[in-house]
């Protein structure tokens, strides 16, 4: 299958070691930067001949039937729209998915226009550290899932944010729809370029039915990400940068006291599960986009959006709650996100 990657920077340079690893037809990678450029061929060995400058001369040239947009996000939507147009049938997005909910539609509309799949690269649904615990949280020794807590460091609302608010709706089975935020005074500088900006803070959301999500990423914290799952009977709790997990739930004979019982006698219980990767994740996103295998889909992609959107809305506004569908008032408006 003709692929070309879009990108060439950290990301892009690791989709095109997953297409090499699927066997794909690598047809043209294409940046901007001829730093990049000249990283991509140091790193995967990606001849001059396929290397491009400009996205519509390489989409025009070789009208691949995938394409991988791993650039920043103000370019995810003309990118994904010059694809669909070009002919491309599959269409593999990083995220976040956009710079503003009407670039989302506008994705949307030319893919189901065009007739491209559209697939934006979170993750979860494929990692062991989220399936394992969804799966030990819904039993009937845990309860099912009541709430779930990250502490982390500094990792930004809008590059990992948006991947736990995907979470969310993976872990629970249904969005957010309700939110709210206390972002951090301080703005750290981006890496990305001083064009962009992603805030730290606070922000909590609550699903239609009743479960609850927690996020701690102030500007002041420097180190780790650890989630905690809740359920009606027993915790489990994830270092995701090592890999540890902890599991405490209520012996069997126990269950039927009431909440307040928080102290009942307990098993205790640890597990070592794979720690974050992007490399694999990615190869599984992209599989499943091309073997029509519920890849999270750009729907998936606009509603972690409208999440964010959310939690800006809520800090502006004196850190009320703000409902997911208040968003859609404000689709226009463009966000400084890399």
């Amino acid at each position: 299958m003709k692929t070309v990657v879009l990108g060439t920077g950290r990301m892009g340079r690791r989709h095109i070691q997953v297409v090499k690893e699927l066997s794909l037809d690598l047809v043209g990678v294409c940046d901007s930067n001829p730093e990049a450029l000249a990283l991509a061929e140091k790193e995967q060995g990606v001849p001059a001949r396929i290397r491009y400058s400009d996205v519509s001369s390489l989409l025009k040239e070789m009208r691949p039937e995938c394409v991988i947009i791993a650039t920043t996000a103000p370019t995810h939507c003309e990118y994904t729209c010059l694809a669909a147009e070009a002919g491309a049938k599959y269409i593999l997005c990083e995220k976040p998915m956009a710079v503003s909910l009407a670039e989302c539609d506008r994705m949307l509309e030319a893919c189901q226009r065009h007739e491209a799949r559209l697939a934006i690269n979170h993750q979860m649904r494929f990692m062991e550290q989220y399936t394992e615990p969804k799966r030990i949280i819904n039993s009937e020794a845990f309860g099912g899932l009541t709430s779930i807590t990250v502490v982390a460091g500094n990792f930004g609302m809008a590059m990992n944010g948006t991947h736990y608010f995907e979470m969310l709706r993976y872990m629970a089975d249904e969005g957010p729809d309700e939110v709210a935020a206390w972002f951090s005074m301080e703005k750290v500088p981006n890496p990305r370029g001083p064009q962009f900006e992603d805030r730290a803070g606070s922000v909590r959301m609550n699903t239609p039915g009743g479960k609850r999500f927690y996020m701690e990423i102030g500007s002041d914290q420097g180190h780790g990400i650890k989630v905690i799952y809740a359920g009606k009977y027993g915790q489990i709790v994830v270092d995701e940068l090592s890999g540890a997990m902890t599991m405490v739930r209520r012996e069997d004979g126990y269950r039927s006291l009431p909440t307040t019982r928080y102290g009942m006698p307990a098993v205790y219980s640890t597990q070592a599960i794979k720690p974050a990767d992007a490399l694999a994740p990615s190869r599984a996103v992209l599989e499943a986009l091309l073997g029509d295998k519920n890849p999270p889909s750009g729907e998936d992609g606009r509603l972690a959006l409208q999440g964010l959107v959310a939690a800006y809305l809520s800090d502006e506004q004196a850190h009320r709650s703000v409902k997911i569908a208040e968003t859609n008032s404000c689709r226009e408006r463009v966000f400084p996100w890399a």
